[in-house]
C-alpha cells in the first residue's frame, strides 16, 4: 500500500487485490465515523523498529 501525506490530505493507493478489499472496508468505517459523529483515535504507539503495526479505535465524541 502506498501512503502519501500532503498537509491535511492523506492518499492511500492499494497495490494488490487484498489491499483494495481492505481499503474498501476502511473507507466504509471512516464514512460511518463521520456519519455518526465518531472519531478514529490511535492506540498505543507506532514504532516500526519495535512492531510494524498501527492500531486505532473508534470512539464516540
Amino acid at each position: 500500500m502506498q501512503i502519501k501525506v500532503d498537509k491535511n490530505v492523506v492518499e492511500l493507493v492499494p497495490e494488490n487485490t487484498q489491499e483494495t478489499t481492505e481499503l474498501e472496508k476502511l473507507w466504509n468505517v471512516m464514512v460511518d465515523c463521520v456519519k455518526f459523529n465518531k472519531k478514529l483515535v490511535p492506540i498505543g504507539e507506532y514504532v516500526p523498529q519495535k512492531s510494524n503495526l498501527a492500531r486505532f479505535a473508534i470512539e464516540d465524541k
